[in-house]
């Protein structure tokens, strides 16, 4: 392979008997005319081919793009793209609401905060933060008293096995339950309704 001599100047203007079609936002460059290859130079006549290709979209862009300078360069801004690609994969559904967020939107009840979110509580007794829940959290608090005041009708009623000092927790627990119950529901009811929508 001959290596190109470094001092031949090639053109600026590409000539074509059809001219290119560009599409600048996606930098793409369509050449309508027929390649005639020069089979005992192949790679030459590739290059050739693709420098054309290159130099015209750079003439493009140069030519009908807005240049301005900026603190970190020369700025060209590119339009939006017209050329429509084709996707990998269909367009996501969109998700189906789910009972809770169809209510909180009618009712207009917005997401908390990330401060509302913080598991911190002021505690009046120690004077300090502390956690609202989790380990040694202020929803615990009393269950390690040494001394805790009994209510006998509950006392009749209790289960066979089970202490006045486990109360908080089991209810704690049961409450877990019971909300991830009803938020399988809700999905449950979202899935089926826009199984019914479509």
């Amino acid at each position: 392979m001959t290596v190109p001599d470094q001092r031949v100047k090639l053109p600026v203007a590409v000539e074509k008997p059809t001219p290119y079609t560009f599409d600048l936002g996606l930098l793409l460059g369509q050449d309508p005319n027929a390649i005639t290859l020069d089979h005992s130079s192949l790679e030459q006549s590739l290059a050739q081919v693709a420098r054309d290709g290159a130099q015209s979209i750079i003439n493009q862009l140069l030519t009908t793009c807005p240049i301005s300078p900026t603190k970190e360069g020369v700025l060209l801004s590119l339009p939006q793209p017209t050329t429509a690609l084709p996707r990998e994969k269909p367009v996501p559904q969109a998700r189906a609401q789910t009972k809770w967020e169809r209510f909180a939107e009618k009712a207009g009840i917005k997401a908390k905060t990330r401060e509302q979110r913080r598991n911190l509580a002021y505690d009046e007794v120690s004077g300090e933060w502390k956690r609202k829940w989790g380990y040694g959290g202020l929803n615990k608090k009393g269950e390690n008293d040494p001394i805790i005041e009994v209510d006998i009708k509950k006392e009749r009623e209790r289960k066979e096995g089970t202490s006045i000092r486990g109360d908080g927790r089991r209810e704690r627990k049961e409450r877990i339950k019971r909300n991830e119950r009803k938020m399988r529901k809700n999905q449950r009811d979202g899935t089926s309704t826009s199984a019914k929508r479509a």
